[in-house]
């Protein structure tokens, strides 16, 4: 613009060359400088009341006219789109100039520190454990007296600390070693696996350099604090942030929300078109006051809106839809809470209920791979028949709790037999793996649903058996399971000695569990030393009795259906009571980490010790593993 009038033009005076480059500096790099010559007059600031210097024209709210009013009684009901309300979009001044849009940078990781800037699925598997072993174990030591117990984020501080956590580098799209599907039980799990860096907040943003700098949605939870509409499986409409629209507290002043941090970022990443991650909250079917985390894919935004909440106030909305050719995640649980409705429903059912009633929860029978109606017959029993229990060596008796065995108290006899450290957490949780877990017996006279009794209390969980694709029956669950969480013991007869596998009689050692099998040694407990505590390094390596072998060919329990994989997600531990001064030991088996609902159940089959000719004790794998895990070994049995 070559003429005009005010303080941006060239005086009239003046002349200069257009065809340089002035090197003018952006505002935010100059220093005010204010007059220091003597002949100078000296710089005045007015008050707004005023008086005001010479020239000075007030204007509003400086004693100046105050302009109109807007017409507050012009109402409408239509919900005004978002980018009515939205700030300056550096997008759209991009567009307008023809500049091409820059693509998403991300940092480079720092040397030296590539698995915790960018994992894999081994090493998010790791910080999970890592996460949920000190958590378990913070958890029993809290004192039960607290109104707040927050040992998740005790455990996420400790670790965060020590550097033990992956994917620190905040990325738009998938993230490393994380699939759909998996389950969090805590916020803070998906923050040391960068899923999602936010502790509170629903929207967790990044800022994205380059020629263009914005402000980006990387990924949502969606909970149910706001008025989410999030029942479809494929579309979530995502309420913004803000206002205290979801504040219980009634001192709390409900507002309009801003289109600001999360909000902004979301209508940034609407005209970016990026892919955000959801993340769907629901309610823990197993914990009434608990919420599960499933993590539901990429989603894009589609548009966005603003409306009338529940409170009266205006609320940004966001219509995310779920990116075609993912797996499914949020569908399978909408799936199951139909078939919880009623089974007419469930493809490919057999039996309602394959156990006749003899578990407390019923276990369904399914097949929708061919037409088998059925594995062979065998009669079902819930719990393991001994013919002859263990002798103790010295008599034992049961604890002397009028009530509930408390965790510390050394006067419980059971508490002492497991070393003065109670086995299990407030909710029923196994703290660690031990040599033997001594639980409550039925001489105990201890409440019936002692905390120290969950190997005995039978099913939690909804249970099915299922035809799998090619390996015959197995077994999965409705329900998401908590690591450590109790899923049912291995039930049949014991027997002395397992028959040798001869020509014809393959089927013989189908159905047997074997505790003088060897086993892959694995850590499952709290890393020694990172709690200060004493006896927090105890032992892994079981110690039983005497070897125990249990047949479950023709009487059996659900734990028969379990196949093999030489990377589980169950564990079994051997677990004792006495009864009468005598001592019986089960085989529980438990969680070795979350489990997805439909997720194949599977734990390790061990191998079995034979005599060589040469003399020498060998490993001998008798069967072919079809278990497709990268550490599968190639055989079991």
């Amino acid at each position: 613009m070559e003429g005009g009038s005010g303080n941006n033009s060239a005086p009239p005076s003046t002349t200069f060359d257009k065809s340089k480059v002035l090197d003018v500096k952006p505002l935010r790099t100059l220093v005010p400088v204010f007059p220091s010559s003597p002949q100078t007059p000296p710089f005045v600031c007015a008050p707004p009341s005023g008086p005001f210097p010479t020239g000075f024209t007030p204007f509003y709210p400086f004693n100046g006219p105050q302009p109109n009013p807007p017409d507050l009684n012009q109402q409408t009901h239509t919900p005004a789109p978002l980018r009515s309300f939205r700030a300056p979009c550096l997008m759209e001044r991009c567009l307008e100039m023809g500049t091409q849009m820059v693509p998403l940078m991300p940092n480079k990781a720092p040397c030296g520190a590539a698995k915790k800037q960018d994992g894999d699925r081994e090493v998010v598997n790791s910080v999970r454990m890592r996460f949920d072993a000190l958590r378990r174990r913070l958890s029993r030591l809290e004192d039960p007296k607290e109104s707040v117990s927050r040992a998740d984020l005790k455990a996420g501080k400790i670790l965060m600390k020590k550097g033990a956590r992956t994917n620190a580098r905040k990325r738009v799209g998938v993230v490393p070693g994380v699939e759909i599907g998996d389950i969090f039980f805590f916020r803070i799990e998906m923050l040391l696996v960068g899923l999602h860096a936010q502790s509170m907040a629903g929207i967790d943003c990044m800022v994205v350099r380059g020629e263009i700098e914005d402000l980006l949605a990387v990924s949502i939870v969606s909970s149910g604090g706001y008025d989410d509409e999030a029942e479809d499986k494929d579309v979530l409409i995502y309420s913004g942030h803000g206002g205290n629209v979801n504040s219980n507290k009634k001192d709390k002043q409900i507002a309009d929300q801003k289109l600001e941090r999360g909000n902004l970022a979301m209508e940034r990443s609407l005209h970016r078109n990026n892919e955000v991650r959801v993340i769907r909250g629901m309610k823990d079917s197993i914990s009434a006051t608990a919420k599960v985390y499933v993590y539901d894919g990429l989603y894009r935004i589609q548009e966005s809106w603003v409306e009338k909440g529940k409170s009266g106030c205006n609320i940004f909305k966001y219509k995310l839809l779920r990116l075609p050719g993912q797996p499914s995640a949020f569908a399978v649980w909408k799936s199951i809470q139909q078939w919880r409705e009623g089974f007419s429903s469930r493809v490919g059912l057999i039996l309602p209920d394959l156990t006749s009633g003899a578990e407390s929860i019923p276990v369904s029978l399914v097949n929708d791979v061919d037409e088998e109606k059925g594995p062979a017959y065998f009669t079902y029993v819930a719990t393991v028949k001994y013919i002859k229990p263990f002798k103790l060596m010295e008599p034992s008796y049961g604890c002397n709790c009028r009530s509930a065995c408390a965790p510390g108290d050394l006067n419980c006899s059971c508490n002492r037999k497991n070393g003065g450290d109670f086995p299990y957490t407030a909710n029923g949780v196994l703290v660690s793996r031990r040599p033997l877990v001594h639980e409550c017996g039925p001489t105990c006279p201890c409440i019936p649903n002692c905390k120290n009794r969950v190997s005995q209390t039978g099913l939690k969980v909804r249970l099915e058996v299922f035809k799998t694709k090619d390996r015959g029956w197995g077994l999965r669950s409705w329900d998401p399971i908590r690591a450590g969480t109790f899923i049912c013991e291995y039930s049949g007869e014991v027997i002395e000695k397992v028959k040798t596998r001869q020509d014809g009689e393959g089927e013989d050692d189908d159905y047997v569990f074997d505790t003088t099998r060897v086993y892959e040694p694995f850590k499952w407990n709290c890393e020694p030393g990172i709690v200060e505590e004493d006896n927090n390094d105890a032992t892994e390596e079981y110690n039983i009795p005497s070897p125990l072998i249990i047949s479950a060919k023709n009487v059996g329990n659900v734990a028969r259906f379990m196949n093999h994989s030489c990377n589980p997600n169950v564990f079994w531990q051997p677990v004792a009571y006495e009864q009468n001064n005598e001592s019986y030991v089960r085989i529980a088996f438990f969680a070795l980490r979350h489990i997805p609902p439909m997720t194949e159940l599977t734990y390790d089959y061990g191998t079995t010790r034979t005599d060589e000719a040469d003399g020498n004790n060998a490993l001998h794998g008798k069967k072919k593993c079809l278990c497709g895990s990268p550490r599968c070994r190639g055989h079991f049995g």
